[in-house]
């Protein structure tokens, strides 16, 4: 999350790293550069960015970009980062199985919000007539995404569509869907079971109603994060977390994982492959969402104007 003084205690809700310090290798921006970066030279279709665009969603030096937003605003919004749907299928555990999937339900609505935000947001890089507007789709300079202050209608379009992003990441490091336990030790709440699954979780549909409860496995967990010391009997972010280490922001890559749940097995490489294929379907969603709301012709054009560097001239 961000470089924030923050205390030993709230530190494990750091998700995919943001920035090139504290530990971190800017995990957000690499994952989206490998999922959705045009080959270099290579013009947009809309299915990838075009650079300055994808600094944008992405960041790039001295910026969060918008994957990166909700860890300079959202901190402490559990809810931003699938953060608390902890669950351990043993006797006295403190939560139950229905306590974890509302948490669940609660990142997934989150994300499903910031999602159509962006879907809405979109609507206005075109003009009345159609047309590309040349103000809502000027990148002249970096977007600003904090607090919700709405800006030019690329970059609120990039914004929900980065915060949606950024959860969906966060899943996969955060919980043990994709990951494989330790079977050296014991399950317990410091070794919760992995799940194997290398398929994205299909309850992160964002272009769906609500979240399937029987989609979602008896044994899923993410981890507790509190900054007020409450997770000491339940499975903790630092139980189950996969999220530093080095990516590949062209290949996808990852290697040097940072944290002991990352060390088991290829569990940060597993973490990061779910976190770039399930990138790669936010935006083929997105694509298909503008299209509905839109109509094929206004939706494929808003999608190239979100992924061209120069829409007036590319999008016409």
């Amino acid at each position: 999350m961000a470089p924030a003084l923050l205390t030993a205690q709230a530190q494990p809700a750091a998700a995919f790293g943001t920035v090139n310090k504290f530990g971190q290798h800017g995990e957000h921006e690499r994952i989206t550069r490998a999922a959705l970066a045009c080959a270099p030279g290579v013009a947009s279709d809309g299915g990838c960015f075009e650079p300055r665009s994808l600094d944008q969603v992405a960041g790039h030096e001295g910026t969060f970009g918008a994957v990166g937003s909700p860890d300079s605003d959202e901190t402490f919004t559990t809810a931003a980062h699938c953060d608390d749907a902890d669950f351990l299928d043993k006797p006295g555990y403190p939560r139950s199985r229905e306590q974890a999937t509302t948490k669940l339900r609660e990142c997934v609505t989150h994300l499903q919000k910031r999602f159509d935000e962006g879907v809405s947001a979109a609507g206005r890089t075109l003009d009345s007539k159609g047309a590309v507007s040349p103000d809502g789709a000027d990148l002249g300079k970096d977007c600003t995404f904090f607090l919700g202050v709405s800006g030019r209608a690329k970059c609120d379009a990039v914004e929900g569509f980065g915060r949606a992003l950024h959860g969906v990441q966060d899943f996969y490091s955060h919980s043990n869907w994709a990951d494989q336990h330790d079977t050296a030790r014991p399950l317990a709440k410091d070794n919760p079971p992995g799940l194997g699954q290398s398929r994205p979780a299909p309850f992160l549909d964002l272009t769906a109603t609500g979240l399937a409860d029987a989609s979602v496995p008896k044994d899923l967990t993410t981890g507790c994060y509190t900054v007020l010391f409450g997770c000491s009997q339940r499975i903790e972010h630092s139980d189950v977390n996969k999220d530093n280490g080095l990516i590949d922001p062209a290949t996808g890559a990852a290697t040097q994982p940072g944290t002991a749940r990352g060390k088991v097995g290829d569990n940060f490489r597993r973490a990061v492959d779910g976190a770039i294929a399930d990138t790669r379907r936010q935006w083929s969603d997105f694509r298909k969402e503008l299209k509905r709301t839109y109509g094929e012709a206004k939706g494929e054009r808003i999608a190239c104007v979100m992924t061209r560097d120069n829409p007036v001239r590319d999008c016409a």
